[in-house]
């Protein structure tokens, strides 16, 4: 049996986990034993008898900041030992994409650290050896993102998928956007499916598949076109 990948998350809200990613393919692989998952509660490191984890900022200004002493003592508990990377959930982090979970999945264990409050004591970052965040907002805390950085990072675990070709036509994979896709019937309210897709043609599906994804991609994110192009250069 291939190896399990491990995720343990560092929270103030363990009860929170394995919410949604619980189902489906990333629930599916945590009950075989392809992935594992151990949320810890970063208030049993708080080293004092109110369980007090955050501070006032210096200098002032609203809000709570995560101290360093709990998040260096967690890390330092769970990790043991081991190469597992630190993984920082913040949202001046490095955007999460395709490129970035594969890296992760290169892994064995990451250990992931869901921020709260007006973020972390920046001196937290001395521990970290990866600060992602999933997009270009703000959420009340990182568990969320910790579960989306697992859900992405899972579908390239060997095995998590059901079907080892299904990744290979997702968004992003190729640097694009995935073609249209249908499903029976042939024709829904006046909607049809393209001829090219009943025709049985491969190559020729192919061909249209290629088209359609560049098409989309031009139209819906044309960036990631002028990414591709920089990467040739």
């Amino acid at each position: 049996m291939t190896a399990a990948m491990r995720f343990d998350v560092i929270t103030l809200f363990p009860d929170t986990f394995p919410g949604p990613i619980g189902i489906g393919v990333v629930g599916r692989a945590l009950q075989s034993g392809l992935l594992e998952l151990e949320a810890h509660n970063l208030r049993d490191y708080a080293g004092n008898r109110h369980r007090q984890v955050d501070d006032i900022p210096y200098g002032g200004g609203p809000g709570m900041v995560l101290k360093p002493e709990p998040v260096f003592s967690a890390v330092r508990d769970i990790r043991g030992d081991t190469a597992a990377p630190v993984v920082l959930l913040t949202p001046t982090g490095r955007v999460l994409n395709h490129a970035l979970a594969e890296e992760l999945a290169r892994h064995p264990r990451l250990l992931l650290v869901a921020g709260r409050y007006e973020g972390f004591d920046e001196r937290i970052s001395s521990i970290a050896d990866y600060e992602v965040s999933i997009g270009d907002y703000v959420l009340s805390g990182g568990e969320l993102a910790a579960m989306v950085l697992i859900e992405a990072v899972s579908r390239h675990v060997p095995g998590v998928l059901g079907d080892e070709d299904s990744a290979g036509d997702d968004s992003f994979v190729t640097g694009m956007l995935e073609h249209p896709q249908y499903t029976r019937p042939p024709e829904f309210e006046g909607l049809k499916v393209p001829d090219v897709l009943l025709s049985g043609h491969h190559e020729e599906i192919r061909r249209w598949r290629e088209r359609m994804s560049l098409e989309r991609t031009r139209e819906r994110r044309p960036e990631l076109l002028q990414e591709m192009k920089g990467e040739t250069r």
